[in-house]
């Protein structure tokens, strides 16, 4: 490496002061590794700290971890702050809502306890193969430019994580990845490729699910508020185009939307501001609101996002300014076109920015919704299939090397602007799933070694709609953290990682890998589940065990069974902690035999060799 660049080491090199990244030098901090964690701004927190405040998850206890502890000190703050029986607690949700600026702040207290990790902020990596050392496959060094001095700066490392929202490292490193979405006869996927849905309603004419390079659109989430003494008013942007938002005039007037018009509108707001946003309310009389999924013309800004992924980050900053102009745009035009009713645009007028969030940034968002961008071509692909029951009331498939489990719907936003005559933008769709178990190899990039990818994860378009949310990549960066730092400690690649002892720990540090209706699960319950012991979704611990499951068990894990076995355990509960006690003796015992039987090849080879 040249004198003239400043060099920088760590054990743990992470790309992306994302939820994601944070989990990640969390974990990986925690198992005694040195890490530095790098991002492009001045604020970490990713999307969490830029107005994704009502946290994205269909099935609460089905991520844990890191994740839970996030949102637990979110609603300790808020009870230390406001008292516990304030309206701000009920108003967090148990944690699970929150402001952008109490998500940064609670994510920076986090990092501060370990001292191992060391923040690096206003550094921006340019997804060029000149920005990473590589050594063969294996990646060694990468090089990111110092926004405040302007001058290159090297990061050397034994492993690196790239949790940026577009996979910018991977790519640079030689990782392939995949654009846009796939071809419906190519997986078998629901939804697939071009389509047409009604939201909460049917597929319309033509959904042909051919596949594209198409990216489902990006907006901000806004912190709006109505409280007088929060509230900023919307100013007209410099840049302002009427034309972007007429269509909305007839809307309003008819009622015209992109929903089942034989269902009641529940969008709280729904005859003012709720017609062009989805709004949840935070604490402090704040709001996440997102784009609304039932109107033609809302925060979504289609198709001018395609280039986003592979793009330069002078392209990136200009879009990410054209984007909020035609938000507030369409907020300024919404409170303020004479065209629309008077009662409308008063409704309208009564939402602000809030007073108190992104003072640096004129009390708007600093970071775009990325919802997709790049997706690595891993050693797993994430299909659809993955997260959808197997049958109906069946789980989906479960996976033994499962890092983690989530849940939430198969949900995509459109990717192309209103046309004439069609049942809403092309794209927009949604799919419930079920709680599923997500493997380690959707991590692993081929091709790369030293590297492993939790936000820009292996996935079709259909299978990352799922995957996609803060909760699960808090969950996959924790795994990625832990991992690389196992890797350090044997020596081996990240991709060669003993995937059972990195359960293991993640297990202690109170993650699901396996998620069940009526208990969280211990390590032995969990471990055994994912062996195919307990496919249903109630474990029934308490229960006493019978005879048959008994034995199905023992089989199951290659343990003989024994009246001896069977007596010392008489619950469901008692009896897997006890199967669980021998199959890891077993397995022990099986390991060591093997190293023995190693050593002993290796002494004969040395003495053959003499």
């Amino acid at each position: 490496m040249s004198d003239l660049l400043h060099t920088h080491n760590a054990d743990l090199i992470i790309v992306g002061g994302t939820p994601g990244g944070i989990t990640a030098a969390i974990a990986a901090a925690r198992l005694g590794r040195s890490v530095i964690l790098l991002d492009r701004t001045a604020h970490i927190g990713g999307l969490c700290a830029n107005g994704l405040g009502a946290t994205d998850i269909a099935t609460r206890g089905a991520t844990g971890g890191l994740f839970t502890e996030f949102t637990s000190r979110i609603r300790a703050y808020y009870a230390k702050t406001y008292g516990e029986d304030s309206q701000q607690v009920k108003d967090s949700s148990d944690g699970y809502h929150f402001e952008p600026s109490i998500a940064e702040k609670i994510l920076v207290g986090m990092l501060a306890e370990h001292p191992r990790i060391i923040v690096f902020k206003e550094m921006q990596f340019d997804s060029y193969p000149e920005n990473v050392t590589l050594d063969g496959t294996r990646i060694t060094a990468i090089r990111m430019l110092n926004r405040a001095t302007g001058k290159v700066e090297i990061f050397e490392g034994k492993a690196f994580i790239d949790a940026t929202y577009e996979g910018d490292l991977a790519a640079a490193a030689g990782a392939p990845y995949r654009l846009g979405r796939e071809d419906a006869r190519e997986f078998n996927e629901p939804m697939a490729g071009q389509i047409y849905k009604t939201w909460h309603g049917e597929i319309g004419a033509g959904s042909t699910g051919r596949g594209d390079n198409a990216i489902q659109s990006y907006n901000y989430r806004l912190p709006l508020t109505r409280n007088p003494e929060l509230r900023v008013p919307i100013e007209k942007p410099a840049q302002y185009n009427r034309d972007e938002y007429v269509s909305l005039i007839d809307d309003v007037k008819l009622d015209r939307h992109a929903g089942r018009y034989d269902l009641p509108h529940h969008e709280w707001h729904w005859d003012g501001i709720g017609k062009i946003v989805n709004i949840v309310y935070v604490p402090n009389g704040k709001t996440d609101s997102n784009n609304q999924h039932k109107s033609f013309i809302s925060t979504d800004l289609p198709e001018e996002n395609w280039p986003w992924p592979t793009a330069s980050w002078e392209w990136r900053d200009a879009y990410a300014l054209r984007l909020r102009r035609y938000i507030t745009g369409l907020l300024w035009f919404a409170q303020n076109d004479e065209e629309l009713p008077a009662e409308f645009r008063a409704r309208c007028a009564e939402w602000g920015f809030s007073r108190d969030e992104y003072l640096d940034n004129g009390h708007f968002p600093r970071q775009v919704y990325v919802r997709e961008a790049r997706r690595i071509m891993g050693e797993h692909l994430f299909t659809a299939h993955d997260a959808l029951p197997t049958a109906p009331g069946a789980r989906p498939p479960i996976y033994r090397d499962a890092i983690t489990t989530s849940h939430y719907a198969l949900d995509s936003h459109p990717v192309r602007k209103r046309e004439t005559g069609r049942v809403h933008l092309e794209g927009m769709l949604s799919k419930s799933a079920a709680p599923y178990t997500v493997p380690y190899n959707v991590m692993v990039p081929k091709n790369v070694d030293a590297l492993l990818v939790p936000v820009a994860a292996s996935c079709t378009h259909i299978g990352f709609s799922t995957l996609r949310m803060e909760p699960c990549w808090m969950a996959l960066g924790e795994a990625a953290g832990a991992a690389a730092a196992l890797a350090i400690a044997d020596e081996v690649d990240v991709r060669d990682v003993e995937v059972t002892v990195l359960q293991r720990e993640l297990i202690r540090h109170g993650a699901v890998l396996y998620y069940f209706r009526d208990t969280r699960g211990d390590e032995a319950v969990q471990m055994l589940a994912l062996r195919g012991l307990l496919p249903e979704w109630h474990a029934r611990l308490d229960e006493v065990i019978s005879d048959t499951d008994a034995k199905r068990w023992a089989e199951k894990v290659g343990i003989e069974y024994t009246d001896c076995l069977r007596k010392a355990a008489t619950t469901r509960g008692a009896y897997l902690h006890a199967l669980y006690e021998k199959l890891e003796a077993a397995e022990h015992a099986a390991a060591n035999g093997a190293r023995r039987s190693a050593q002993a090849g290796q002494e004969h080879l040395e003495v053959a060799l003499k």
